[in-house]
């Protein structure tokens, strides 16, 4: 037996090593792998886009190389996009494309190792009274939850209910809320803090079992192992109820039902604030504050993480669905075999493969030699001016556009400065239609006018002998007569 339990402890420890958490953890570049992804991710930054996140590493590559070997710091070698890619292979980022931009995320596996190596490094684990409470209230309402007897259950709740009795009745007494005393409030707070670490490793898993829903869904419609009605009756069902496919999706779907509440997560964020300016917070150091302070902007983002998420694979797996053809998937299928076959088959040493000295030619037949001139043969007729154009019909004429040389020439016999409504009454028939209105405003413009207060309403008089009547603004115009006269 002993051997057995032996035998099965070193598999379990041999399988937890062989993760990309403890890989990180155990690595040779472990303490730059970790204060790297300390600097570049934050709780306000889940993502940083791909171009930056290169440049940045190269920052702090640069700077702890020029900043000597006195610490026996190890730093890997090549560039940030090297590095960045690497850390891709062994599964600590993930690329993914946000807004049309391809960022990089941490997996969560490297959130679970800088949860670790934060807690480690930030101070000693205390079994605190804070943290025993925490297990004892957890067990309760696990048991609670799971009590099948009524008389049992009501017992419970007639407990508690004297025990919140007797402690209004103290406080309306005496008028004090009497808090605790610092150190167990220290002790309170760092088991928040404790809490909220935990969190963005459970979010980003079950971002990350989404995709890989996501992935197995694709893979199972390219396959084609069953009728394509069928298929996609049963995933088209997934895609709209992707939350449902996974059990960390529905975990997260129960605990959405908390968190995800606006008006929760504004009180979870005036809570903090309210704590951070209690006199016990200047026992905290300036990091602990900061970080129970990005508490609830954490939580925020870590809904949002899994929620893109969601998006993202219902976009992906209702896009496959209606572009799905088994035909022209085989044939890739079969074209991508090809390839590979082809490619296995020059990698023996003893492989011969025959050069391409020359590039296929395509027959394109004959084409034209000369093109035809585009110029034109001579230049257009000028343009007839106006005056001798015979209308063919008058009437058509009759509804063109104002009428200018006319409205000048009546304008000009007018008083220096004349009412504009006015005017237009007293314009002959053949001018005072509803353009020509509008070609007198112009010319009042052009000559300078005054606005009034008032309002002028004018009658028009179409070609057809109908009226219009129209309303603006009173109008006092300037002729053109005094310009003439110079």
């Amino acid at each position: 037996m002993t051997g057995s339990r032996a035998e099965a402890a070193y598999s379990r420890a041999v399988a937890a090593f062989s993760t990309p958490t403890l890989d990180l953890l155990h690595g040779r570049f472990a303490p730059f792998v970790v204060a790297a992804l300390t600097i570049l991710f934050t709780a306000d930054r889940a993502s940083v886009p791909i171009a930056d996140a290169h440049a940045e590493l190269a920052e702090v590559m640069d700077e702890l190389r020029a900043a000597g070997d006195e610490d026996d710091r190890r730093i890997p070698s090549g560039s940030g996009r090297d590095v960045c890619r690497n850390w891709v292979r062994l599964g600590w980022l993930v690329q993914q494309i946000d807004d049309e931009v391809e960022v990089y995320r941490l997996s969560a596996h490297a959130v679970e190792a800088l949860e670790i190596s934060g807690r480690t490094g930030g101070g000693r684990t205390r079994v605190s009274n804070s943290r025993v409470r925490t297990l004892l209230d957890a067990v309760e309402h696990l048991s609670d939850s799971a009590e099948a007897d009524p008389v049992r259950r009501l017992a419970r709740l007639h407990a508690e209910r004297d025990l919140l009795d007797a402690e209004i009745s103290r406080v309306e007494e005496s008028g004090r809320a009497d808090p605790l005393d610092d150190d167990e409030l220290l002790e309170e707070a760092e088991n928040v803090l404790h809490l909220a670490r935990e969190l963005p490793a459970d979010f980003t898993r079950v971002a990350e079992s989404l995709k890989a829903m996501q992935r197995d869904v694709v893979a199972h419609l390219r396959r084609d192992e069953r009728p394509t009605g069928e298929v996609l009756r049963e995933y088209l069902q997934r895609a709209q109820d992707v939350m449902q496919s996974t059990a960390e999706g529905r975990a997260f779907a129960g605990a959405l039902r908390l968190i995800g509440d606006p008006d929760r997560i504004d009180a979870l964020t005036e809570q903090l604030s309210g704590l951070l300016s209690q006199p016990f917070a200047r026992l905290l150091d300036s990091s602990q504050r900061a970080e129970l302070d990005a508490v609830g902007r954490r939580v925020e983002l870590g809904v949002e993480e899994v929620l893109a998420a969601q998006r993202r694979a219902s976009h992906v797996i209702t896009g496959q669905v209606k572009t799905h053809d088994p035909l022209r998937d085989r044939q890739i299928d079969d074209l991508l075999r090809d390839v590979i076959a082809g490619l296995h088959g020059w990698s023996g040493t003893a492989a011969h493969v025959d050069p391409v000295r020359s590039m296929p030619l395509i027959d394109l037949g004959h084409l034209r030699q000369t093109t035809s001139d585009i110029r034109p043969p001579r230049a257009p007729a000028p343009l007839t001016d106006a005056d001798d154009v015979d209308f063919v019909d008058h009437d058509t004429r009759a509804w063109g556009g104002p009428r200018y040389a006319e409205l000048e020439e009546y304008v000009a016999g007018l008083d220096e400065e004349f009412d504009l409504a006015e005017a237009f009454r007293h314009i002959p028939d053949a001018t005072r239609r509803p353009v020509d209105l509008l070609g007198l405003l112009e010319l009042a413009h052009r000559n300078g006018l005054t606005e009034g207060d008032g309002i002028s309403t004018v009658e028009a008089l179409r070609p057809d002998g109908t009226t219009r009547r129209f309303a603006f603004g009173s109008v006092i115009a300037r002729s053109t007569k005094e310009d003439a006269d110079d």
